[in-house]
């Protein structure tokens, strides 16, 4: 089997269940999106404090997973200690932050400028400290391979969040209102208990735990750390910067409009996710590979060529998809959705290119990229909202991805060069660019509109898949 396939197998099964678990956010927005269930204004509480609760999710778990990768793999570490020296880093610093939270909860809401939602604040913490130490347990899975363990535990939080959102939000919100966005995250809390309590018995033995390991662990993790925070910036500061830099009367509703158009982006991250999840450990194991830089190349290709292939999905039946959003209230904020996807695109190159400084151990220089990329969207936030409105928050999305992907290019080509086709990738992504364009031009409606459309995804996904067939079947 090659290794392209091997890749391809455990991307499927790694990143299965986390695949469902976001495709289940996107299958649930028609819910709360629905009138009755959560107007654009409600629906925005909900995206701002989740946008704070991926960066408490970065600190918390504070690049343990990866450094726990790198250390189970060098021959002379047992991968035992490094496990549990790694599990208890992230078990301490969790516990003392949802200490804190439990302590002072209306102080921390007040400061994100939800000072009436103390309790949702509490909620969202212990759910988040619970979440980060099943983190560590779930990477252990992964690198003992054993991947329907893995898939298990996921699609059982899956269930039961969806379960809890069919009672709350379907029957419960009517009855009792009163409650009101309270019920997601209540949802939330549940469902991460449930997986703590699943993963219990993988905890290591706190004897396991070696303190002059965890030195050289918390070297190797901090710049992953800084870097992941620094991701979180360019990720979601948009959602947490538009309660600041719009009228306050008008933010939480712009923010709602925002935060449910961008899910319809849901296509190319559901499948850099579980990309991601596959890749890493294969990008270790077969790192001493001879022609490792070249396989690199290739995954790069068939990537590119996938992720733009969803771009054209939903940008040429986004009419259709649009009706994912029930309310029309929200439709006004489907301009973003192709600055947002194209942003994505470039994520999911950089996430590709990120090889290069873990495989060298220069994980400093992911941080330093990261960082950029953070400067660069918090600049473009500051400039563009105030004049753009929630566009802003997509272009600056759009312009940091794009400067990262490039700085990482260049950057990588002189300390781990990897031959990627350059030409190939721009050219699925301004062809995919211009069908949309044309398409667009074309004055069709209804049966004819799909007859054009439908086609030329088709035929585009045959070129792509002619042009890639050599490095699916070397």
């Amino acid at each position: 089997m090659s290794v392209l396939r091997t890749l391809a197998g455990q991307t499927a099964i790694y990143g299965l269940s986390s695949i469902v678990a976001r495709f289940l956010n996107f299958l649930l927005t028609p819910l709360y999106t629905s009138k009755g269930v959560f107007a654009p204004e409600e629906f925005g509480i909900i995206t701002s404090l989740y946008a704070w609760a991926a960066f408490v999710n970065v600190v918390l778990t504070f690049g343990m997973e990866t450094t726990f990768f790198r250390f189970a793999h060098r021959k002379e570490l047992d991968p035992k200690r490094a496990y549990a020296t790694a599990f208890f880093a992230v078990g301490g610093l969790s516990f003392f932050f949802t200490l804190v939270c439990a302590l002072l909860p209306d102080a921390i809401a007040g400061g994100i400028r939800y000072p009436e939602h103390g309790q949702l604040v509490l909620m969202l913490a212990v759910a988040l400290g619970l979440d980060a130490m099943t983190a560590l347990p779930m990477a252990r899975l992964r690198n003992e391979g054993r991947p329907w363990r893995f898939v298990s535990v996921n699609l059982l939080n899956v269930g039961v969040t969806i379960g809890l959102s069919l009672y709350f939000l379907a029957y419960a919100k009517p009855h009792d209102p009163g409650i009101g966005v309270g019920h997601v995250f209540l949802i939330n809390l549940i469902a991460s208990a449930v997986k703590f309590l699943v993963l219990v018995p993988q905890w290591p033995w706190i004897a396991a735990f070696d303190r002059t390991l965890l030195r050289p662990m918390l070297g190797f993790a901090a710049p992953l750390a800084i870097a992941g925070l620094a991701g979180m910036v360019n990720e979601t500061a948009d959602r947490a910067v538009l309660k600041y830099l719009l009228p306050a009367g008008l933010a939480d509703a712009q923010i709602g409009i925002y935060g449910a158009c961008y899910k319809l982006a849901v296509l190319i991250t559901l499948f850099i996710q579980a990309f991601r999840m596959g890749a890493e450990p294969f990008f270790f194991s077969h790192a001493k590979e001879k022609d490792s830089a070249a396989t690199f190349a290739r995954i790069m290709n068939v990537f590119v060529a996938v992720c733009m292939s969803a771009f054209l999905l939903v940008m040429l039946f986004l009419d259709l998809f649009k009706w994912f959003i029930p309310n029309p209230a929200y439709h006004e904020g489907l301009r973003v959705v192709p600055i947002l996807m194209l942003a994505n695109v470039f994520l999911g190159i950089y996430y590709n290119q990120s090889v290069w400084y873990k495989l060298t151990d220069r994980t400093k220089a992911g941080s330093s990229i990261s960082i950029a990329g953070a400067l660069i969207t918090l600049v473009c936030l500051f400039a563009l909202i105030p004049s753009m409105g929630y566009m802003g928050a997509a272009w600056a999305t759009f312009i940091c991805y794009a400067s990262m992907a490039a700085i990482s290019y260049v950057w990588g080509q002189k300390h781990y060069p990897i031959p990627y086709n350059v030409s190939r990738l721009l050219l699925y992504m301004a062809g995919a660019v211009f069908l949309w364009w044309g398409c667009e031009q074309v004055p069709l409606e209804g049966v004819a509109k799909y007859a054009m459309r439908t086609p030329l995804l088709l035929g585009y996904v045959a070129v792509a898949w002619r042009m890639e067939r050599t490095a699916l079947h070397p």
